[in-house]
């Protein structure tokens, strides 16, 4: 015997992990904002590197999970729930890593807040490039070039196995076409 879902059931369903998502966006930003971060950067520079090394393979590794599952079609995967976080997580990774940066004069010019940070790394992310925030020391440069090849494997791979993931879920749930409906 089958049971029929409500229409508030289904609601919630199709809901929650968008709820999930601004829950967890939120706290990501609030922690970006909030968290002591002049710690890192010039005062301890091997830390630094190392934090957003382990950052970034750990994001990325996470990455290829979700790609992975996607390509394999693995029946628990939930790439349309973890993969914006992730890209979310090494969006604000970036962002951290150039704030760092950024306390090393001449560095980064044009950067001073974080929320500078947060602005040159979607600048960077989509590839617009004003001109108001430029990375002039060698190691801002290097976190450039990093974010540029970071975004064009594994961000670029993650947003296509999550639109495949979409397409094959939306299709799945679509009521077959009869022959010779209009």
């Amino acid at each position: 015997m089958r049971h029929e879902r409500s229409p508030r059931h289904t609601v919630w369903h199709a809901l929650w992990p968008m709820l999930v998502q601004l829950v967890a966006v939120t706290v990501m930003l609030t922690a970006f904002f909030l968290l002591p971060l002049d710690g890192l950067g010039p005062r301890r520079p091997v830390l630094s590197w190392l934090l957003f090394g382990f950052a970034l393979a750990l994001v990325a590794g996470l990455l290829l999970k979700q790609v992975v599952h996607v390509l394999l079609d693995h029946p628990r995967a939930r790439p349309g729930l973890v993969i914006p976080l992730l890209i979310c997580l090494s969006i604000l990774v970036f962002a951290t890593a150039y704030q760092g940066l950024a306390q090393h004069p001449g560095e980064v010019e044009g950067l001073e807040t974080r929320l500078d940070s947060l602005y040159f790394t979607l600048v960077t992310l989509a590839t617009i490039g004003y001109g108001d925030i430029t990375p002039h020391g060698q190691s801002a440069r290097l976190v450039a070039i990093l974010q540029i090849l970071y975004t064009f494997i594994f961000l670029t791979a993650s947003a296509t196995a999550l639109t495949r993931y979409l397409r094959a879920h939306l299709e799945h749930r679509r009521p077959p076409r009869v022959p010779g409906d209009g």
